[in-house]
């Protein structure tokens, strides 16, 4: 039982927690539940999005979807590296007949997304591994183009995480 309860405060706050091999495993096991999300969604609403002043964004979502499978193999290439088994469950894929209600639930995602590679990257350097922190940077990189992409399209501010990054 104290185990499950030190799994439950990890995951709670990861970003000041130092992790264990097995949280790691876990915590990017959920990173790519995210990234398979994201893979189903960008491929369904760059197909639905409908209309002119959506044209764009809908082949870029076309793009990010590839990138979103990139994303998910190399993050289950860590998780076997590490001795996990990758899952093969997506977080559950919100839809919307609303266009700009579908933009806001990837740019929320995407927002999300960011927030925990950025803690991934911090409990890699916990870890000493420090190679699978550089492809969770390589990864932040995509992430974020993405972000700004979508709160383009939405006409808004790219959300800010804590301490203004």
């Amino acid at each position: 039982m104290k185990t499950q309860d030190k799994t439950v405060e990890a995951t709670n706050d990861t970003s000041h927690d130092k992790v264990s091999r097995a949280d790691l495993i876990k915590f990017l096991n959920e990173d790519l539940s995210r990234e398979y999300q994201a893979i189903i969604a960008y491929t369904v609403y760059s197909q639905v999005l409908k209309g002119a002043e959506y044209m764009n964004i809908a082949a870029e979502l076309e793009l990010h979807a590839a990138q979103e499978l990139t994303h998910a193999i190399a993050i289950a290439q860590q998780i076997d590296y590490l001795g996990g088994m990758p899952t093969v469950t997506p977080k559950p894929v919100r839809t919307s007949e609303s266009a700009k209600e579908m933009l806001q639930f990837d740019l929320d995602n995407e927002t999300e997304t960011i927030r925990n590679y950025r803690e991934r990257v911090q409990q890699c350097e916990d870890l000493a591994e420090y190679a699978i922190g550089e492809k969770i940077r390589d990864i932040l990189i995509d992430e974020q183009d993405h972000q700004i992409a979508l709160a383009t399209a939405l006409g808004k501010n790219v959300p800010r995480g804590p301490g203004g990054a």
